[in-house]
């Protein structure tokens, strides 16, 4: 029931602010102030004060996740909006498709940016970073939803993700011209969201709306 599954989901909230490391407040500090040039310090060998990568993007993910989760099981409950299937594939599954596709948008990175000199496992974290501050934003924008309850908030949060990842691939890929970054960036950005969306979209038809 939803009761149930809001009291697991609870648990899990718990769980995860009690595993959280030192420096996570600081790493999300950064990426909101300093987006790209965190990225860079870090591979440049200063690590010491932030949050690890993958870790970030984990508890990011998974704070993402319930909040979906949480805000269509009350739009179900109070305002006879929201959707089931869609609230158990963000609780069960999101964190982990994010993980699996992970590697491929990752891939869509280097390729598009390979002259700027950086190893597919530098991308990998780069882009680790920066999911984990996507993640958070686009999941905020889901509390919208109880002012415009049918809105695809999806749509709205493409352009705050392409102002924010432009800004950040500028920051981060110094040595290429502004105007390439961008244009790399828009193209880049529109693949990964269609994927994640194509993916998203069959997983929930296929196990929760046969």
């Amino acid at each position: 029931t939803v009761t149930n599954t809001g009291k697991v989901a609870g648990k899990e909230v718990v769980h995860l602010f009690t595993h959280i490391e030192h420096g996570f407040l600081f790493t999300l500090k950064e990426l909101i102030t300093a987006p790209g040039k965190m990225q860079r310090n870090y591979i440049h060998g200063n690590r010491v004060k932030y949050q690890k990568p993958f870790s970030m993007f984990f508890i990011t993910g998974t704070i993402s996740a319930l909040l979906y989760f949480w805000v269509n099981t009350l739009l179900i409950r109070y305002f006879s909006s929201g959707d089931a299937g869609e609230a158990e594939f963000f609780r069960r599954y999101w964190v982990l498709l994010q993980i699996a596709l992970l590697p491929i948008y990752s891939l869509v990175i280097y390729l598009f940016f390979r002259k700027a000199k950086f190893n597919y496992g530098e991308i990998a974290v780069f882009q680790l970073y920066t999911f984990s501050f996507v993640f958070l934003l686009v999941s905020c924008l889901q509390l919208v939803k109880f002012f415009s309850h049918h809105l695809e908030t999806r749509y709205l949060g493409v352009p705050l993700v392409l102002l924010y990842t432009i800004l950040t691939n500028l920051n981060f890929f110094k040595g290429m011209k502004k105007g390439k970054v961008i244009l790399l960036s828009l193209v880049s950005i529109v693949l990964n969201f269609l994927l994640a969306a194509l993916v998203q979209d069959t997983i929930i038809r296929m196990a929760f709306q046969n």
